[in-house]
């Protein structure tokens, strides 16, 4: 009788129907993890980019000028904005980091 090269016994996890494991967020590994600053106007989540992970052109609100893609900055987002955490995720903006360091609050 020929030879099965099939396992004879399976693993709990994928014979019982249980749930799999979730997969890792490979933006949050690739970016890193937010970090909080608090400011009289309010909490703020700053994500450093590196120059290597810049890649795009955005405009910096602190100084209007470009932020040329190869360039490390900060991409801010309020954290206790209005309408919610996903509002202010939706109105992040790339900083350069001396901009976002040395900025008066009454930029908006």
């Amino acid at each position: 009788m020929p030879r099965s090269n099939q396992p004879r016994r399976r693993r709990s996890s994928f014979s019982g129907g249980a749930a799999a494991e979730p997969e890792p967020d490979l933006d949050r590994a690739r970016l890193g993890i937010p970090q909080r600053e608090s400011a009289p106007d309010g909490e703020w989540a700053v994500r450093t980019i590196t120059a290597r992970n810049a890649q795009k052109v955005y405009t910096c609100p602190g100084c209007h000028r470009s932020v040329e893609p190869g360039v490390a900055h900060l991409v801010v987002w309020q954290e206790d904005a209005l309408f919610g955490a996903e509002a202010g995720l939706r109105e992040r903006r790339h900083w350069h980091s001396n901009c976002w360091r040395t900025r008066s609050y009454r930029y908006r």
